[in-house]
């Protein structure tokens, strides 16, 4: 039977209402079916719907169940984010001091708060290089030339990424993609690249997943995460730096990317735009 329980839509990677990510977040959700919680996600039609329930990992704060209005993810970042944010808001006292431990399908994720923001620590990223024919395949549906691609690799954080890296931010948000021809081949998709000079934001970033039922995703905090740990790992971004996303959809996304010794960490302002009750 349907019942009343805590209920947040949370911007990500603003601190501006309407500008940044929207995730739905559910707490108090222990009692719903996996069927109930696709439905849910389904029906706010947004790119991710989360669920809070108890923790079952010795050490974390709360578990989190991640929905697409396609599928279950086992990890995504801006959700993680808007997560703790809602946790927190509503009454949340994570155990250490300092830190939240989320879990979720890829396990524990830690999380902290620096210069008033959230962040979370990178999962750890697979690297493999695109095979050719992929390759090929990304650049036609995305109708770019190949001469402005610097680099193509597969990254896999929970999400699996075929990520271009471009020439210059203005030739990323040129990009017209054919999303019926991304979806069809089942391939996520992902773009990078950099500002110019003394620029306040080092790259633009854009992610394309109509696979999953997101045709282009306004900030994406799983896909910054290992774009961050693929650069940042090869020399090409700085230890710190800021990206922008969401700028060919009229947002304004800011994600704060900051590598300390192994460890990259994904920040973001959050702020609540809907709070009250979900009868589910």
């Amino acid at each position: 039977m349907a019942r009343s329980r805590p209920f947040r839509q949370v911007d990500v990677f603003t601190a501006e209402p309407l500008l940044g990510n929207p995730v739905a977040v559910v707490l108090d959700a222990d009692d719903l079916t996996t069927d109930e919680m696709a439905a849910t996600a389904r029906w706010t039609n947004l790119s991710e719907t989360t669920f809070v329930l108890a923790p079952t990992e010795a050490g974390a704060d709360y578990r989190v169940r991640i929905f697409t209005p396609g599928s279950e993810l086992p990890f995504a970042g801006h959700p993680t984010l808007g997560t703790a944010h809602a946790w927190l808001e509503t009454g949340g006292s994570p155990a250490g001091e300092g830190v939240i431990v989320q879990e979720c399908g890829v396990g524990l994720v830690t999380l902290r708060r620096t210069a008033g923001r959230l962040a979370f620590a990178a999962p750890p990223v697979r690297v493999a290089e695109v095979e050719p024919a992929t390759r090929e395949r990304i650049v036609a549906a995305l109708g770019v030339d190949p001469a402005a691609v610097v680099g193509a690799r597969l990254l896999e954080n929970g999400p699996a990424w075929h990520v271009l890296h471009l020439d210059a931010a203005a030739t990323v948000l040129a990009v017209e993609p054919d999303l019926a021809a991304l979806a069809a081949a089942g391939l996520d998709v992902g773009l990078v690249g950099p500002h110019p000079e003394g620029a306040p934001q080092q790259v633009e970033v854009r992610a394309f997943a109509p696979a999953l039922g997101i045709p282009e995703d306004a900030v994406t905090g799983s896909l910054n995460a290992a774009v961050a740990q693929w650069l940042q790992g090869e020399g090409v971004l700085p230890d710190v730096y800021v990206a922008a996303q969401g700028t060919a959809m009229g947002r304004a996304g800011r994600l704060h990317l900051t590598r300390d010794g192994d460890t990259t960490w994904v920040g973001g302002d959050t702020v609540s735009v809907l709070g009250g009750t979900a009868r589910l």
